[in-house]
Formats: C-alpha cells, structure tokens, sequence
C-alpha cells in the first residue's frame, strides 16, 4: 500500500481525546484479575489521525471502548471533546461516531434501513436526512445498493456500510476499532479515503486501531500498545529513524527460493524480523547488520545482501518485547501412517461454475495445484474464493464442471477425497463451550482417530501450538491468535495430504501472522500441499503460483514474480503484488493477450 504523507498542523493545542493514566482490570470468578490497561497516556488531536497497534491482547479494544464511555475505567480517567468519558457518557456518544470490530448491521435490513434505523437511534431530524445520506453514500459508493439487503453486501461494503452508519449524525471524532480487517485491498482503499476525507473536510479527529502496520504508515500519529502497556509512540517517521542500518535485503539467487532463505533465517542469533517482499527477504536485525544474515547463510544463498530503508513494520517489529522467542517454530514432524502422495497434480479444476438461483458465482474455472506446493487464491470481496473454497472442499455441490481432489472425483468419491484433506474455515467454527481439549479429541475422533494413535497427535498439536496452558480453557475465551491455531491444530490431526485454509490469518496480529507462515512453509516443506485465501497482498510472496480471480472469473495465474511483472511500466519499474492485484481488479490491466498466464509445476525458485 502507498504511503500517503499528511502535513502537520504546526500549532495544534487543543485535544479530542486525553487519556491519563488508564488502567483496567478485569474480574473473573474462575480465574485471576485481567489487568488489560496498566497506566495508559496519550492524546489525539484533531485533524489527524491516531493510530493505535499492537499484538493481540495489547489493550487497543479496551481503550477504544473506554473513549467510547463503554467501559468504566478501574483508575485514571478518558476525556472525549473535553467532557468525561464516566460522567458524561450520553453526550460523549452523541458527540462521537463508533465503529466497533464487528458492526451491529442488521442483516435482513437494507442498506437505507440500516441507516434510517441509526438516524433514529442518533436522534437525526427527518429534514436533515436526505443530503447527509446522500454524502454518505456517494462517499462510500453504496449509492446503488440502497435496496440491498446488509447480508447480501461483500464484507468491504459491509464495512461501509458501517462507517457510514456511525456517520449519520457528523461526528466531532471518530473511534474505529479495526475498520478494516477481512476486506480486499481495494476496499482498505476506499475506506482510507474516506476517512481522510473526513479529517480534511472536516477536521474531525480519529483514534484507529488497525492489524495492518502498512495502514499504521498512513497515521499522523502512533501509539504502540503491548501488553497493556505504552510502549512508544510518534510520527511514523520518527519510529522508522531510529532503525539506523539495522534492516537489510537479501536478493536470492535464481535456484533458490526465498521461502527457504525465510525459514532458515527466523529463530537465528541477531535475527528479529524476516519477510518476503516482492521476490526478496527482508531482514530486521539488531546491531550486527548485514554481517548477522552473512553469518546465518551459506554462501551460495546470498546473490546480494545490502542495507535498505525501514518502514514503520520494521520498526514495529523491533520495537515488540521477545518477538524472536515468539516466532521460533519446530517444524519436526512425525512420521505419517498414510501413503505420500505420488499425484503431481493433487487439486484439479476443469470448467468449474455455481449458480445461486440466477447468479453465477463461479464462471468456468479452470487451474491445477501441484503436490507440495503453496498455492494461493486472491481475489476482492465478492469474487468467489470462499464458494469455490468450499467446492473444492466438498462443503458445496458444484453447478456443473470437475473437481479432483487427491486422484477422487468429488462427485463420485466425496468422502474418499475428504479423507485426504484438512479444511480451515474463514470464520472460527469450533464448539466454543467446549474446552481446547474437548474440542481436539471431538476432531480427532471425526477424522478416524483413536487410541494410542490419537493421544499421539493431541499431544503434538499442544507441543506444536502452544495450546498446552490453554488446555482446559473453553475456545471461546481464548485470544484471537489462539482461536486460529486451535482451528488449524484441529485440521492438521490426522496428517492430511492436502490443507485448505481459508483467510486463515484474518483478524490477527503482525506476529500471529508470521508464526502462521512459518507453520505453513515448515508443511508444504514436508511434501503437504496447500491451498490457501488471504486479503493480506504481502503473504502472497509465500505462495509457489497464484490465481487471481473478480467476479468468478480468473484474472490471472502465475508465480509471483509473474503477477508483479504485469504491473511493471516506466513509472512503476518495481510493482507489488497488491498494485497487480488492484490493476488487475480494476480492469486497468490484463495478462498477455488478454490469456491467463501459462502454468508451470516448477512454481517461483
């Protein structure tokens, strides 16, 4: 995502938001005090925008809620508008528009009903209405849809939606907890422009909190919570200058991937932080440099290894208490009781459509998945991932065409093909009442476990997770992060061929997200193939080939560097996936000759 620099107004005295001293604890009957906010102080300002990060945890949702007069603070105090968030909680909520992380839309209502019911919940007078809708929803491009009902919206127009809807009485700030997760790249656009339209126009001011630091890059302002605790805070820029020399890009050699120059560099001495970004690593270190990454590789694996600038993530992740420890993954596996795969193609597509009544969700789609590769499907909200994930999975009957999963027709040999898979869905869907172990033994014994066999993999699954202190902890109180490694443990314990992971890292924090890719490249190194959906363009660089797809069509199909090289032009030499992905989306670009690029099996080296 481009980083969008904002000036600073020079003389900015007066305040939306002071915090002072926060603290918030949490009681429980059945186990300790939940210390959430431990002194907490900061200030937002108006005209800008204050971004709130952290891991999972950090107290970024407790503060929001607490500005919003939701929660009662256990010491210190919150003033909103320079009224006090306790006493003066009704007019603090008149004053101010709240986006929480799941919205209250009311699906069997329409997107005008939505808001005419929040109009009346907010006190808006009926002659006011019509040009602040009107605003509304050209601003948020809903202004087709206004007799859509909220269900049938894509998740980014929910999300809209939502914004629109805490809009409907012109707020004097504005509270966002995380607008933006488990939309599509273009969405995340969109929405940024129009908060930005907000804080320009009208000079209100936001506090956001958001899961991806590249939107932390576009704040004016921003506070690094871990923990509950303030660990720093300050312009972007001023995070980024304190890096120095200590980020640096490896430029792997033809034959190697940077997959496993990724891998090999994580957990390592001086080590703190490696992505994959657009075809290359890039390394955070601490005061070694590029002497560090020398050190950590052979000598064969580094084609260039060269100091380059930091950006807020990079610092971020600099910034976070033990993140090494947090990261490092024991990729052991023990032997498995079932046959290696020998299919070269393992998943196989040939013509492939679902019709919803009159709708055509997916158009004629065609691709294969080769055996040990990470294959990824992009696509915008709306573009038929997740039904095709779900065919793909046996969850859903297809309209007409073919699917072969592991060598079995899905039509024919449905559960021969289930028995070789493992299936991540989207939105948690354990038994929340049930415990972490409750809920690992019901799977295990689904899938055909038991026994000795059974007790083997469960105690794998708490080794391999960190699920072992969370044992006997229902799965509905356990964090985010934990939610998803509960559900992929579950997917993973009768050692499929094949793994289906749905946007398996939405909703998450920046380490729970690396700790998942490691997870996965440490699988498909193992020989297990996987297929997987995600919103996040930037973990796409971890997938063998791509296919891109828009309104159930496919857009395009290649290697990451081949997605990248359709983007690439004069002004634009050295193109992202996402500004692929968005060009592509868009219709502002298309593969040569309008084809689908040819598949290889040998995927990205």
């Amino acid at each position: 995502m481009a980083v969008r620099l904002h000036k600073q107004t020079a003389a900015v005295t007066e305040v939306v938001l002071a915090v002072k001293n926060l603290k918030k604890e949490f009681y429980s009957k059945k186990g300790p005090v939940t210390q959430a906010l431990k002194g907490v102080s900061l200030k937002a300002r108006p005209g800008q925008v204050t971004g709130l990060v952290g891991a999972d945890g950090a107290g970024k949702t407790t503060l929001i809620r607490t500005a919003a007069g939701l929660i009662v603070p256990t010491e210190g105090s919150v003033t909103v508008l320079g009224l006090d968030s306790v006493v003066d909680t009704i007019e603090i909520q008149s004053r101010v528009g709240y986006m929480p992380q799941k919205f209250g839309l009311y699906q069997d209502l329409t997107v005008k009903e939505n808001m005419d019911l929040y109009a009346d919940l907010q006190g808006v007078p009926s002659s006011q209405r019509k040009d602040r809708y009107g605003r509304l929803l050209r601003m948020t491009g809903l202004e087709p849809y206004t007799r859509r009902m909220a269900g049938a919206l894509s998740g980014g127009m929910k999300q809209k939606l939502g914004l629109a809807c805490s809009l409907i009485k012109s707020p004097q700030m504005l509270l966002l907890d995380e607008p933006t997760v488990g939309v599509d790249p273009i969405s995340r656009r969109e929405l940024w422009k129009i908060v930005y339209e907000l804080v320009e126009k009208d000079g209100i001011g936001v506090l956001l909190s958001t899961a991806y630091l590249d939107e932390a890059e576009r704040c004016n302002h921003v506070v690094v919570l871990h923990d509950g605790e303030k660990l720093a805070e300050g312009t972007p820029r001023e995070f980024k200058e304190r890096l120095g020399q200590r980020v640096v890009l490896v430029d792997p050699p033809a034959d190697i991937k940077p997959r496993r120059i990724h891998t090999r560099l994580m957990g390592r001495a001086h080590i703190v932080d490696a992505t994959i970004r657009s075809g290359k690593v890039r390394v955070v270190t601490d005061d070694f440099g590029t002497q560090a990454v020398a050190d950590a590789l052979p000598e064969q694996w580094r084609a260039t290894v060269k100091n380059t600038s930091s950006t807020f993530e990079d610092a971020f992740m600099a910034l976070i208490p033990h993140q090494g420890s947090r990261i490092q993954i024991n990729h052991a596996k023990e032997p498995s009781e079932k046959t290696v795969l020998n299919e070269e193609v393992v998943v196989q597509t040939k013509a492939l459509r679902k019709f919803f009544g009159d709708f055509e969700a997916v158009k004629r789609l065609t691709f294969e998945v080769h055996h040990g590769e990470i294959f990824g499907l992009l696509g915008p909200n709306g573009a038929g991932k997740s039904t095709t994930f779900r065919m793909l999975c046996g969850l859903l009957s297809a309209s007409a065409g073919k699917i072969s999963v592991a060598g079995h027709d899905l039509r024919n040999s449905p559960s021969m093909a289930r028995a070789r898979l493992g299936y991540m869905a989207q939105q948690f869907s354990l038994y929340g009442q049930l415990s972490v172990q409750e809920n690992l033994n019901f799977f295990g014994r689904a899938y055909g476990l038991g026994g000795t066999r059974l007790r083997r993999r469960l105690e794998w699954a708490f080794g391999e997770f960190g699920l072992g202190k969370w044992r006997d902890k229902a799965a509905a109180q356990l964090p985010g992060g934990y939610k998803q490694r509960l559900a992929m443990a579950a997917s993973l314990l009768h050692e499929p061929d094949i793994l289906f992971l749905d946007e398996p890292t939405s909703g998450v924090d920046p380490l729970a997200r690396r700790e998942f890719w490691l997870r996965i490249n440490g699988f498909a190194e193992q020989g297990v193939t996987v297929v997987v959906t995600t919103h996040f363009m930037e973990e796409s660089e971890y997938c063998d080939r791509m296919l891109i797809m828009s309104q159930g069509e496919n857009l395009a199909m290649g290697t990451p560097s081949e997605i990248r090289a359709l983007a690439r032009s004069k002004e634009n030499p050295e193109p992202t996936i996402e500004d692929a992905f968005i060009a592509l989306a868009q219709g502002e670009i298309t593969p040569s000759g309008g084809q689908n690029l040819v598949e290889n099996d040998g995927g990205e080296k």
